[in-house]
């Protein structure tokens, strides 16, 4: 379990990473709306500008947290937290604008990876 746990983090870590540093600017296939960008996204959910950087800061601070936590596992819980937060408004975000599902694929896999993580170590770890 523990080696499935550090993939799901640095999974996670690397993934965020990717998609605010390299592909901000970029299209992809899972752009809301079918965006060009991570700003015309935020716009096609009716977010106002600098929003997408709050967003941005706090799921790259979450990222960060999981990624630290495989070294200070204290950092686990807080951070998934957080990171389940923003992907269930990720997923919320698409399904708002009628996206199809396919859109919401990587926030839905992010979810249902931070929620493991939070299940892993509140029930398991007195184990």
């Amino acid at each position: 379990m523990i080696y499935l746990s550090i993939g799901i983090k640095v999974l996670l870590f690397m993934s965020i990473i990717n998609v605010w540093f390299f592909r901000f600017n970029r299209p992809t296939q899972w752009r809301g709306a079918g965006a060009g960008n991570m700003k015309e996204e935020f716009a096609s959910y009716g977010l106002r500008g600098n929003l997408v950087y709050v967003v941005g800061a706090i799921k790259v601070a979450a990222a960060l947290g999981l990624f630290l936590s495989v070294w200070y596992p204290a950092l686990t819980i807080p951070s998934a937290a957080v990171m389940a937060l923003m992907m269930a408004g990720a997923v919320s975000m698409h399904l708002r604008i009628g996206d199809p599902l396919k859109r919401s694929f990587p926030a839905l896999l992010f979810l249902f990876c931070s929620l493991y993580l939070l299940f892993e170590n509140s029930l398991f770890s007195g184990m």
